[in-house]
């Protein structure tokens, strides 16, 4: 996979232009991200996927920290689909490099059509994954009943690449005769604490940072109406509800 870096300014990176990645036949994929790491923030893009037929495609706005580092990542996968059926977006979370906490939705737009707003709030307090400001998913830091939560700096990253698994369950594969797939991003921002440590510098915690604020600890009243309406009308697959997978369910899911 081809891999491009992008400078910052202060603690926030200048919008880039537009930017293109690019699937081809014979490469795994493309994409670009931050050259910091980052320890808490507040980070956003907006995104035009591939359209057309875009099944086994798979794009990808995520956090994601140093396989040294120990792997935690944040995931927003958008997964591809034949022309005219849904795109699925796909939320993933893992930490210490346990992941499988797969969370899907059908946007109540087609994202292939123009841009969209896509955003993770990620504080000491809860990470939140937003599409146009309205919130889909919601982790509360509940490290102290002894349940994961990122612990390690991490890169903000975009990436197009050919997922065999992303459509119908891997039995639909990319038709390559549509190649290039092509995604679309503008405004790729951050608001957050550089940490370039294995561990995440303690300031990223402080109150000085606005993200780290009461107002971001939890959804107000409106976004909580807001996110029961997603999981109610437009999630299809929860994790914490596949008893083939998990037949006792992992102990986050009792603290939706």
């Amino acid at each position: 996979m081809k891999f491009y870096h992008f400078e910052k300014s202060t603690d926030r990176v200048f919008p880039v232009i537009q930017p293109k990645v690019a699937l081809q036949p014979l490469h795994a994929g493309s994409g670009f991200g931050s050259k910091l790491n980052y320890g808490s923030g507040f980070f956003h893009s907006r995104l035009k996927i591939p359209g057309k037929d875009s099944a086994g495609v798979i794009t990808a706005f995520y956090l994601s920290s140093q396989d040294n580092y120990g792997h935690d990542e944040l995931d927003l996968e958008f997964l591809g689909n034949t022309e005219g059926k849904p795109i699925t977006l796909q939320t993933n979370v893992f930490v210490d490099g346990v992941g499988g906490r797969e969370q899907r939705i059908y946007l109540w737009f087609d994202p292939t059509s123009n841009f969209h707003t896509y955003k993770i709030l990620w504080n000491p307090f809860q990470i939140v994954f937003y599409v146009e400001d309205i919130p889909i998913r919601v982790l509360k830091n509940n490290r102290n009943v002894g349940m994961g939560y990122p612990s390690h700096p991490m890169q903000m990253q975009a990436s197009l690449w050919n997922g065999d698994w992303a459509t119908d369950g891997g039995r639909t594969k990319i038709n390559w005769a549509f190649a290039p797939f092509k995604a679309n991003f503008q405004e790729f921002d951050i608001s957050g604490c550089p940490s370039q440590t294995s561990n995440i510098d303690p300031e990223c915690y402080s109150s000085n940072y606005w993200w780290n604020t009461n107002e971001y600890w939890n959804l107000n009243s409106t976004q909580q109406r807001q996110y029961e309406k997603v999981r109610k009308n437009y999630m299809y697959y929860d994790y914490c509800t596949d008893r083939d997978r998990y037949p006792t369910p992992p102990p986050e899911c009792f603290y939706v």
